[in-house]
């Protein structure tokens, strides 16, 4: 064999690609204001249509033309140029409680397989599936996890450096995100885990003379959480401010250090550690098909055991199900979906179950933080409360089991088509008018790439649905040539 054979033979590391990526494209105006009036059109009136067209046209020859030189010299000193611009505007900048509003989360797959709700295993479970995702965290450091492509061409793997070991922190005008992940290659990297239940944290190191910890030994530091937790009173719950309004709750943080320098330690440990463990008392499952009760909790559930800025909160319910609940800003729920699946994908070949030594090394039990609170920090506390109570969400989520993708592949469509028809020909027929749809696109081909906004209520979806108005369709086929 030859070197060249041998190092083909070598496999990818999940990060070897990030410098030979491209860079995000600025697209033409003229593309851009054709899918404008594109994705108008299923909406307006032919006298609307025209009117929408005549300000597309005023606004391409005057100040579009202006603001689209800015962007393509933009474009020449970044090699992406929305990046900075859509983590500030979408995430960072955002002043209403992001918990509730910007958080994304939901109920774990298990259940349907290996872990069906059961009482008095929700710990042994915990440390398992903990186990596993600590797998996954060793994976990226060691960068063994496999970089996703798209066909041949590699994907942008950065949002995976954000999944473990980062946490946003509000300002008073703007949040920032803190990253202290690491690859092994770059240096060391935080190991410690953040339990938290009834309205206390702890802390423990996952890793024992360098080596993940097992599930029996995971077990016993969580079992240490659970029987202090039932044992003692609850917790100030200071956890709670991080569902407060941006603003608020920055100003909150700023007094709960300058109480005392402690604080700050335990802010910081928090903000480092690998991911956050939930230990819930409630019981969301209903049943097999219907998931809104788990779905409710994961995204509205109790506050004071959740902390709303950490890139990944595991929820651990006392029925033996799971949830998740992630901030938004520094990653996108498909690098959350690629570990779920992973680990889901490992608890199928176990069937749920440690098969390894049920020894226990002699580990320092979970240490317990404890905030220095005083009046202020306490009335602050419970103004949150209030605050995450009185909010009104409406949640309903089934599971549609009569039958999946490969049967819409082997009818040769493709199941986001199927899917995303199916919910317009719904609403079609419900309301007698087409839907305005949001799809998010991916843009990971590209350095730094994370989503576009997709308009699928095209007006063939439109006819397709049943309504066939075609007022303004020739005349844009027709006149496209003005926009090119």
């Amino acid at each position: 064999c030859d070197g060249t054979t041998k190092h083909q033979s070598l496999p990818e590391r999940t990060f070897q690609h990030q410098s030979s990526l491209p860079p995000l494209p600025v697209p033409s105006l003229e593309s851009s204001l054709l899918k404008y009036l594109d994705a108008v059109h299923p909406f307006a009136s032919e006298k609307e249509f025209k009117a929408t067209v005549d300000i597309v046209r005023k606004f391409q020859e005057g100040v579009g033309k202006e603001l689209h030189k800015k962007l393509l010299q933009r474009a020449k000193t970044k090699k992406n140029w929305l990046e900075e611009w859509w983590l500030d505007t979408a995430y960072l900048e955002v002043r209403i409680p992001s918990q509730l509003n910007v958080n994304f989360g939901g109920p774990a797959p298990y259940l349907e397989h290996s872990w069906p709700p059961a009482e008095g295993v929700y710990l042994q479970r915990a440390s398992m599936s903990t186990w596993y995702t600590l797998q996954y965290w060793n994976l990226i450091r060691t960068e063994r996890l496999a970089p996703q492509k798209a066909g041949k061409t590699a994907l942008d793997m950065d949002q995976f450096r954000m999944l473990f070991c980062t946490c946003k922190v509000p300002g008073v005008k703007k949040d920032t995100i803190r990253n202290y992940f690491k690859t092994e290659s770059e240096g060391p990297c935080p190991s410690h885990l953040v339990v938290m239940c009834r309205g206390r944290i702890f802390t423990f190191d996952a890793l024992c003379d360098g080596q993940i910890l097992t599930p029996p030994e995971l077990l016993r530091q969580l079992s240490y959480v659970k029987e202090r937790c039932e044992a003692e009173p609850e917790g100030d719950g200071v956890a709670v401010l991080t569902s407060e309004e941006r603003t608020r709750w920055a100003k909150a943080r700023e007094h709960l250090i300058s109480i005392d320098p402690h604080n700050k330690t335990i802010l910081e440990t928090i903000q480092s550690s690998l991911f956050v463990i939930s230990l819930d008392e409630t019981k969301p499952y209903s049943t097999a098909e219907n998931y809104t009760n788990m779905t409710m909790e994961a995204l509205t559930g109790d506050p004071t055991i959740r902390w709303g800025d950490k890139s990944y909160n595991s929820l651990v319910f006392s029925d033996g199900t799971f949830g998740s609940n992630c901030d938004h800003a520094p990653f996108d729920a498909m690098v959350l979906v690629s570990m779920c699946w992973y680990v889901d994908q490992q608890i199928k070949a176990t069937e749920g179950k440690w098969k390894g030594s049920d020894a226990v090394r002699p580990i320092p039990l979970p240490e317990e933080m404890v905030f220095t609170v005083d009046e202020k920090i306490r009335s602050d506390i419970s103004l949150a409360k209030h605050h995450y109570l009185e909010s009104d969400l409406q949640i309903v989520c089934y599971a549609f089991t009569a039958f999946g993708k490969e049967l819409i592949k082997q009818k040769k469509l493709h199941p986001d088509t199927f899917v995303q028809l199916a919910m317009q020909l719904a609403y079609y027929r419900m309301h007698k008018k087409p839907g305005s749809c949001y799809e998010t696109a991916m843009t990971r081909k590209f350095y730094h790439g994370r989503t576009e906004t997709m308009r699928p209520c095209t007006q063939e979806a439109v006819n397709c649905s049943g309504g066939g108005g075609s007022h303004g369709a020739p005349w844009l086929r027709q006149n496209r040539n003005l926009f090119s």
